[in-house]
């Protein structure tokens, strides 16, 4: 059973595209005619010329919108097509999840023709988000065991550019760190569901942390600490874009 078979029931209620992420990973794809998106879950940021997705989470594709590209339900690391199947491959927010890097790599690069474009985060940069550095600890390990180098990827890929992709503060999307200005909403059960690092740790590991947020939201604490974050509108919690051009 894959990860979201197990955690992505709600998934698409949680997790829906902020536009300007959108357009980066669009423009990252440059003049491509065909896409391929791997590790597609539902379908976000897929663009018009998307010609397949592929997703191991029958879940996930269930939840795909009506009109999305076809799905083929496959891991990254065997993925059952031609090569030089598209002008270019996406991958967003997957590598983590994949259980052999180096072959899903080897994959993306065999059925692309042309450029690669991979949407993952930074751990050096993102294991200082106050959540995790102050609060949840338990979730903050965890992604230490699952994170991908971003010099690990990119050598795979054979180079690539690495843009830093700032969050908005009112991002529409329910990853890990964007309510970085909206403490709030990590208390919301809902919206942790949406997040594989928290739904994954556990409601249980994560009580304690959540109490502390909690109370320090309530006696004002955390607006204290974190007071230079209540005027920005965005800020690079550790989101990267990598380009690779084959």
């Amino acid at each position: 059973m894959t990860t979201y078979d197990t955690i992505g029931a709600s998934y698409s209620n949680a997790r829906r595209p902020d536009p300007r992420i959108a357009a980066r990973i669009h423009a990252a794809l440059g003049n491509a005619a065909t896409v391929i998106n791997v590790g597609a879950g539902t379908g976000s940021y897929e663009p018009p010329q998307t010609l397949l997705a592929v997703e191991p989470s029958a879940t996930m594709i269930a939840q795909r919108p009506t009109g999305s590209a076809p799905a083929l339900q496959a891991s990254a690391e065997s993925i059952p097509i031609a090569d030089d199947s598209a002008d270019a491959v996406m991958a967003v927010l997957t590598v983590h999840h994949w259980a052999d890097l180096e072959a899903g790599v080897r994959e993306l690069r065999r059925i692309a023709r042309q450029r690669i474009a991979i949407f993952t985060w930074d751990q050096d940069v993102s294991r200082k988000f106050w959540l995790l550095d102050e609060y949840l600890p338990e979730a903050a390990a965890f992604d230490e065991a699952r994170a991908v180098a971003i010099d690990r990827l990119a050598g795979l890929l054979g180079g690539a550019h690495i843009g830093i992709v700032p969050i908005p503060h009112d991002c529409t999307d329910g990853f890990a760190a964007v309510y970085w200005r909206r403490p709030e909403a990590y208390l919301d059960p809902a919206v942790r569901a949406g997040m594989s690092n928290l739904a994954l740790v556990g409601e249980k590991a994560l009580h304690a942390g959540l109490a502390r947020l909690s109370d320090d939201l309530v006696s004002g604490r955390w607006r204290e600490r974190h007071a230079d974050l209540l005027d920005r509108e965005t800020l690079d919690v550790g989101y990267r874009l990598l380009i690779a051009d084959l």
